[in-house]
């Protein structure tokens, strides 16, 4: 079978990597900004709220933004893509708020005055999340560049003047971000090529009941991949305190432009997998799966020498007494495996496994919770960073063992939208979408 490359998934990838970039090169600014104007406790609690952004993000990922940009691209018509729009849309509103309230509580609690600030900028992103997801799914690749765009500048020139003139610099930079984050919204709004609609209503309601026997799966799957993704943060933060957390995260906020680049490929890649899935064309899924997971591969080895390279050469009074370059080596080995099983947990997903995912992440989970405890107890914080990847490597192994067992069962014949493995109430996300979907009232 030729496989050509495919240069316009190529074209899409670039025009949606930039959008990402300047977002990515402004958090990585605005960390190393305050690396040098806050205490190693003021950092620690600055890179708490980050990873709970990234878990509020996880989830609007798990419970909204993935299954919406996964039925509206299977959708056939207007009125299906309209309806998962506004369905998700909802859900994620719920969503962002839960996630932000318990931000918001979390700092409180740690006696961070900047807590309900905080709480403002993890829903303000979350909620940007998932509608830069519902936009891709929509093909407006150009909006979402501009609202990125308009998010950098606006943020860049808030959080700037906080830290210069604000006494609280804490939390008027997550003032700041919140507001940025609502610009960004704002600008996907006003320049949606229809009205944006919103809906609690009961139709509405009853839709997303009928997908909560498939999504409960997504949202526990969710749960396990926060524990194992974020645990190592958790864990330290609350055994060590935020001090002792701080050069850990000054090392690995360095790799979030891996992270911000994958999330570029699930947006570009999980609508076009979806459509490539619901015509049957399987074997193309999984040549795509092997050639972005080679690309993603090889960039992140390229991308963490040269992090590596440059970390010897960053100063700042919370890297004072860290060792960086053992801490830059084992995020490397942390980082390596998130990219390489990104793809195969696209096609995890799009083949509505999402059991599989879930048991995929409880497992690298308790592995990764029971090493890094381990290793918290009998060695300096830095060293909790192996736990984590040997968490990942856990992950990166059974999600390419059970992606390539699902694969040769479809192109065998042996598993289809019926199989017995799953629920026989349940619609799997690789069949056509739910009738109720397209044609209901909105």
């Amino acid at each position: 079978m030729k496989f050509a490359f495919p240069g316009h998934l190529l074209r899409r990838l670039v025009l949606m990597i930039g959008g990402e970039a300047i977002q990515s090169g402004f958090h990585f600014a605005l960390n190393l900004a305050l690396l040098h104007v806050l205490s190693a406790q003021g950092y620690g609690i600055f890179a708490i709220a980050m990873v709970m952004g990234g878990v509020g993000l996880s989830y609007i990922r798990s419970l909204t933004a993935v299954p919406a940009s996964i039925w509206m691209g299977k959708s056939t018509n207007r009125a299906g893509v309209d309806a998962h729009d506004v369905t998700f849309g909802g859900a994620a509103v719920v969503v962002a708020s839960i996630v932000g309230a318990a931000t918001a509580l979390l700092m409180l609690m740690w006696g961070d005055a900047g807590g309900i600030a905080a709480g403002c900028f993890v829903g303000a992103w979350s909620l940007r999340s998932h509608m830069r997801t519902a936009f891709f799914a929509r093909r407006q690749q150009m909006v979402v560049s501009i609202s990125d765009f308009t998010f950098t500048v606006a943020g860049a020139a808030m959080t700037a003047l906080a830290i210069w003139t604000a006494p609280n610099v804490l939390q008027m930079v997550f003032y700041a971000l919140a507001a940025a984050n609502l610009i960004g919204i704002a600008v996907l709004a006003r320049l949606a090529p229809r009205p944006l609609r919103l809906s609690f209503r009961a139709p509405v309601r009853r839709r997303y009941a009928r997908l909560w026997r498939q999504l409960r799966w997504s949202g526990f799957s969710a749960t396990t991949t926060n524990i194992q993704g974020q645990c190592l943060a958790l864990l330290v933060a609350g055994i060590a305190g935020p001090a002792a957390y701080a050069p850990i995260a000054a090392v690995l906020v360095l790799f979030a432009p891996l992270r911000i680049v994958s999330l570029a490929f699930v947006n570009m890649l999980q609508p076009e997998l979806a459509k490539l899935m619901a015509s049957n064309e399987v074997r193309r899924v999984w040549m795509h799966a092997k050639l972005w997971s080679l690309v993603m591969g090889l960039g992140s080895l390229v991308y963490g020498a040269g992090i590596m390279f440059v970390l010897p050469t960053i100063r700042s009074q919370t890297l004072a007494d860290a060792s960086v370059s053992f801490i830059g080596l084992l995020a490397v080995a942390n980082f390596i495996p998130i990219m390489l099983y990104i793809m195969p947990r696209i096609v995890l997903e799009i083949l509505g496994e999402f059991r599989v995912v879930a048991f995929i992440t409880t497992a690298g989970a308790v592995v990764g919770l029971v090493l890094i405890a381990i290793l918290l107890a009998i060695a300096s914080p830095p060293w909790s960073l192996a736990g984590a990847a040997a968490s990942e490597t856990v992950v990166l192994a059974a999600s390419w063992y059970f992606a390539r067992r699902h694969i040769l069962a479809l192109e065998s014949g042996t598993l289809d939208s019926g199989d017995s493995r799953h629920d026989s109430k349940s619609t799997s996300w690789r069949g056509t979408e739910p009738a109720p979907l397209a044609t209901g009232k909105r």
